[in-house]
């Protein structure tokens, strides 16, 4: 659809861009990226033909750019620039039919009922119909965006050419645009080519990624291939961390103040823990980072406050969501900032056990009952059935883990819970087998992110050793308490 041969150019004879050379494929959103001066709005406008190439040439569905005609050229590309206070005293609806002028015939550029039907439907589609009335002095920074955007699709382009279309929009209004442009994408065939100075923006809706550095293309790839973090840090000489979307196979950046790593004073300590009859809690000063498949702050986050709460052997489990963070708050806590877990086994059984390292330390507290417990290899003999947690097994790490460290903690932990249960000779009720664990064992590991970086949590690491040790001996303790109560 659009073919660019070693481009050169830019003002007053200063080479801005230097033997630039792409293909943009038909149907396609293709998003330019690059920090400030590397040359995106100076591509753009020799895309569109508003500023004249120095070398190179610029093909639009195999013909030369300079051979089309001003009108020949509005009906095949629209352009959606950066717009400036200036406006006609037009209105909305003036202002979109400008679009239309390619469109028109004869001397008198007679207005048809065509027009009017493209107008109005683009005036919905875009969200503009509400006030094609008002005068576009009127309007705010990010009405007007949507205004010329209405008018660039009145055009019925083949190609639409945009400099930063989420600039004024609000986010409700970023996403709407951004997902009709993706749907026109693909249901029209329209090529889009837009900049964008939002990386995650463009990460999640661009089909390709052309990246610019000093006028030159630095990568010209997917998302996930441009977006790589250290390609990033580089070019835009800051400090990003890069993370999958949650939802969509997307790659998104974030930013990482220079605050981020200040040293703050603490340690997660068996101090700071809380034993009720109801629930043991610990309160840490600042936020941990965290992974847990608690009942409330499950998955991964940043927690400060930890709640394992007792209930019931027959408690109802239906809604068990909404019921503890209903109960969390009618206790002081704040759901967004709590991991919540639930055991129906008798707290004050729990064990604890903080292990110091020359320069990291951990907290183990568990609580676990075996009353449920499994041989997992034989799980098909079960049926399921949702009931409080038995082995709820907390690790604060007084250090920094990587993205590995974390996943590898949740390893050791568990080989050390089924080790003590081996010894133990815990079996399934069911199957007579030796147990792995219970139906509804629940995990977190929770870090400050200060200190020692602790990058391995194997078995045979600093940190696998202390996990493993300090589950191993809280686990076998945890259950011979439980099992001595039963006795008793």
């Amino acid at each position: 659809m659009i073919s660019v041969h070693q481009l050169s150019g830019g003002y007053s004879g200063e080479m801005i861009l230097k033997d630039i050379s792409f293909e943009v494929r038909k149907g396609e959103l293709f998003g330019i990226l690059g920090p400030n001066g590397s040359g995106k709005t100076t591509l753009l406008k020799m895309l569109s033909g508003i500023l004249p190439l120095h070398t190179g040439r610029i093909l639009i569905d195999g013909k030369n750019l300079k051979e089309y005609s001003a009108k020949q050229l509005a009906r095949k590309v629209a352009v959606v620039s950066q717009h400036t206070s200036q406006f006609f005293s037009y209105t909305v609806k003036e202002t979109v039919s400008l679009g239309r002028y390619a469109h028109q015939k004869g001397l008198l550029q007679s207005w048809s009922q065509e027009d009017e039907k493209v107008v109005k439907t683009v005036m919905r589609q875009i969200g503009v119909e509400a006030f094609q009335n008002k005068k576009l002095q009127e309007l705010s920074g990010g009405e007007r965006q949507r205004v010329f955007l209405a008018q660039a699709l009145a055009q019925e382009p083949e190609i639409l050419f945009l400099d930063e279309p989420t600039n004024h929009l609000d986010l409700s209004y970023q996403k709407e645009l951004l997902d009709s442009l993706k749907r026109w994408t693909f249901e029209n065939d329209l090529t889009v080519v837009s900049i964008f100075h939002d990386l995650n923006l463009a990460g999640l809706y661009c089909d390709r990624l052309l990246l610019l550095e000093n006028g030159k293309i630095k990568i010209n790839d997917v998302p996930n291939e441009v977006l790589k973090e250290e390609r990033i840090k580089e070019v835009y000489h800051t400090n990003i961390q890069k993370h999958p979307h949650p939802t969509v196979p997307a790659p998104q950046m974030v930013l990482l103040p220079d605050g981020a790593k200040q040293s703050f004073p603490f340690e997660i300590n068996e101090t700071m823990l809380e034993i009720h009859d109801e629930f043991i809690t610990l309160k840490s000063p600042i936020p941990l980072r965290t992974m847990s498949s608690g009942v409330i702050g499950s998955g991964t986050g940043w927690h400060r406050t930890f709640v394992n709460r007792h209930v019931s052997k027959d408690y109802n489990c239906r809604n068990h969501r909404e019921e503890m963070a209903t109960y969390l708050k009618g206790n002081g806590f704040d759901p967004t900032e709590t991991i919540g877990m639930m055991t129906a086994v008798n707290l004050e059984d729990v064990v604890y056990s903080y292990v110091d390292s020359d320069d990291f330390s951990i907290l183990v507290v568990i609580t676990a009952g075996v009353g449920n417990a499994i041989d997992c290899s034989k799980a098909e003999l079960h049926s399921y059935e949702v009931v409080p947690g038995t082995i709820n097994t907390w690790i604060f790490v007084n250090g920094e883990l990587t993205e590995e460290a974390f996943i590898q903690s949740i390893m050791i932990a568990t080989e050390a819970k089924t080790k003590a249960m081996n010894d133990l000779k815990i079996r399934d009720k069911i199957t007579e087998t030796i147990a792995t664990g219970t139906s509804t064992d629940s995990i977190l590991i929770a870090a400050s992110q200060k200190g020692k970086q602790l990058e391995y949590a194997g078995s045979i690491t600093p940190l696998g050793k202390l996990i493993s040790k300090a589950v191993y001996d809280c686990t076998t303790k945890a259950i011979q308490k439980s099992q001595m109560r039963k006795r008793g």
